[in-house]
């Protein structure tokens, strides 16, 4: 699914501004990438850190940073959790979050509590869709994925 040229996945869970997407493993983890919205506003990605595994985040602390040709921020956490690893193929080669953004996801986070209480927060399905093409439309965000 898509919107402006920007990349829509159903099966994924949304933060409200469409920042980052998470996904549920089966070891009850959380996998958690850029959207396409935002590596199309951030610009050419050049540098990630994510904190360190064994690092305890709660809800506003980033699991990790993210530097850009036009911008420098965090990628929001609005959990408690703890870091588990960072994607090894992003931290050496930024540059997959522009080309494929959700494959190329940046970090695993365990929840404080349950991955069920840690979603509740988020959208998912046809809510998570009309909220993305809203911001998509709004904000006349066209994506458009860089080349490695």
């Amino acid at each position: 699914m898509e919107c402006n040229g920007c990349e829509f996945n159903p099966e994924l869970y949304y933060d409200a501004e469409y920042q980052i997407w998470l996904r549920r493993e089966h070891d009850d983890s959380l996998t958690v990438g850029m959207t396409d919205i935002s590596q199309t506003i951030a610009g050419k990605i050049l540098h990630v850190r994510v904190r360190r595994p064994g690092t305890i985040r709660t809800p506003g602390k980033p699991v990790a940073t993210i530097e850009s040709g036009k911008w420098a921020g965090p990628i929001p956490n609005f959990m408690h959790c703890t870091i588990l690893e960072g994607n090894p193929e992003v931290l050496e080669n930024p540059v997959l979050l522009n080309s494929d953004p959700y494959n190329a996801w940046i970090a695993r986070v365990e929840a404080a509590h349950s991955a069920d209480h840690a979603l509740e927060q988020f959208l998912t399905g046809d809510a998570a869709y009309e909220g993305y093409c809203k911001r998509a439309r709004d904000e006349d965000i066209h994506c458009q994925r860089k080349v490695r």
